[in-house]
């Protein structure tokens, strides 16, 4: 496993990291043995941070995760979580609710600290009640030694782009924005460099996208993304080829991209993801799968408030992350 740092902070990152997602059955009922199997295999396989959120599984993610975590030494690995988001349309950045999610969710992962607290999804909510009550009770954590580090995680890339300049945070959660058929993010990576502010990328497979199985209901994007993605997956299928194997490899392999977040509850899929991150990439089959997705290149979809989309939003989008 390759580590890199984030950002200031001072933490060294392994390029993949674990994503709780999963452990909440936000993608299929889990068991909740074997997520937690799958929690130690990923720390095994040299992965040292993981992420999570009393959102997944409206709580249960953390819940879960806190039993794994209670059996490993605490200076094994990295833990983010959020605060912010709790439903499907249920946020409250409230400063008051911030302190009261965080006891929350260190009291669910059984530990007294976090390394890095996200506002979980804050397109969707008014700037103003992020600058002025959610970004303070942040810095009010880091101070009482609750949280180490400090940021926001969003969809829009534009979020970051007017938000950033106006607030000191450690770190962001971008998801979606940095994977085979979406590098939109790249553009975003001066801005970081320039205030120091580490990166977690997220969603490498594009929240199942990147396929050969059908997409989920729920999933916002466009029927012509959907179907783009399909086919560079089924390509990589008929070549013999797994596609969520080069997506792990293509995220992960960029020097500028600390970390990239993977969501599952199978031990399996965590040591085969962490194993890709070393084995040599199709370059062949990476130029050929580039070339069915360059249609619809850095297609992406809104979510969140009209400001944040760069035009009048068509109805709100919500990922899982």
């Amino acid at each position: 496993m390759k580590y890199r740092k984030l950002g200031s902070t001072g933490l060294n990152v392994s390029v993949l990291s674990f994503g709780a997602s999963s452990l909440g059955s936000v993608f299929r009922q889990t068991d909740d043995s074997e997520s937690i199997r799958t929690v130690h295999a990923a720390v095994d396989s040299g992965i040292n941070y993981i992420d999570v959120s009393p959102y997944y599984g409206l709580t249960k993610a953390e819940s879960v995760l806190g039993k794994a975590i209670q059996q490993l030494p605490r200076d094994k690995f990295l833990l983010s979580s959020k605060a912010g988001r709790y439903g499907e349309s249920t946020f409250d950045f409230t400063a008051k609710r911030i302190f009261s999610s965080v006891e929350e969710s260190l009291n669910r992962l059984h530990t007294d600290y976090l390394d890095i607290l996200f506002l979980h999804d804050i397109e969707f909510v008014p700037a103003q009640i992020i600058l002025e009550e959610a970004v303070p009770a942040l810095h009010n954590l880091k101070e009482q030694g609750k949280i180490r580090f400090c940021g926001i995680s969003g969809l829009p890339l534009q979020l970051f782009e007017t938000l950033l300049p106006q607030i000191e945070v450690d770190a962001i959660l971008s998801y979606c924005h940095y994977s085979l058929n979406d590098t939109s993010l790249l553009g975003l990576l001066p801005l970081l460099k320039q205030r120091g502010v580490g990166l977690v990328n997220a969603s490498p497979l594009s929240m199942g996208l990147l396929s050969t199985r059908e997409t989920a209901d729920w999933h916002p994007a466009n029927s012509e993304l959907k179907m783009a993605c399909r086919k560079a997956a089924e390509y990589c299928a008929s070549q013999g080829a797994d596609i969520a194997k080069l997506a792990v490899q293509y995220s992960t392999e960029h020097e500028e991209i600390p970390t990239t977040l993977v969501s599952t509850a199978n031990p399996d899929n965590i040591i085969k993801n962490a194993a890709w991150t070393v084995e040599p990439m199709d370059k062949a089959l990476l130029k050929e799968v580039l070339e069915i997705l360059e249609p619809v290149h850095n297609s992406t979809w809104e979510s969140g408030r009209p400001e944040y989309n760069g035009h009048p939003a068509q109805g709100e989008g919500s990922g899982i992350q």
